[in-house]
């Protein structure tokens, strides 16, 4: 069985503020991460709770792979992703349930890179993170996500 880790997790208090880094965030079941826009409704794009908006993943190697291949540097933050990861390929999860320490998540859709990114971050990212671009996901049981948690899919029979 395949598990990742969280390496870093980042939320921002408003739409295109700077993302900050935590060492931990609590995840609300409905309503997103605690102290982020979209969990408050201030997201850019999240003016409801839908499913999709609680939660967005980016893998640390797609940002590698984005400076290696691209020449374009992105810190983890400025992915505007809220969970950064390494080891799990996120683009298996849409449609599955797995589990980031304590919290029980649903893979929803893939979050691909879009033009407003672009304008956020002052870079040309869509052509290297595109089809890795992160996973957009929604918590099925809350708790509490920290740097350095395990990542593993719930299997089921």
């Amino acid at each position: 069985m395949v598990k990742g880790t969280v390496v870093s997790l980042h939320i921002a208090p408003e739409a295109e503020a700077p993302m900050v880094s935590v060492r931990s965030v609590r995840a609300v079941p409905g309503k997103g991460l605690e102290g982020d826009r979209y969990h408050d409704l201030r997201g850019t794009f999240g003016k409801s709770h839908a499913p999709e908006s609680e939660v967005t993943l980016i893998e640390s190697e797609a940002i590698a792979a984005l400076r290696r291949d691209y020449e374009i540097e992105l810190d983890a933050g400025d992915s505007r992703r809220n969970i950064v990861t390494r080891g799990m390929p996120l683009n298996n999860l849409v449609g599955r349930d797995f589990r980031t320490g304590e919290v029980t998540l649903r893979g929803i859709k893939l979050c691909a890179p879009c033009r407003h990114l672009e304008r956020v971050t002052g870079r040309l990212v869509r052509e290297g993170l595109d089809q890795r671009g992160g996973l957009r996901a929604q918590i099925l049981a809350g708790g509490t996500i920290r740097t350095g948690d395990t990542i593993e899919v719930i299997e089921t029979e």
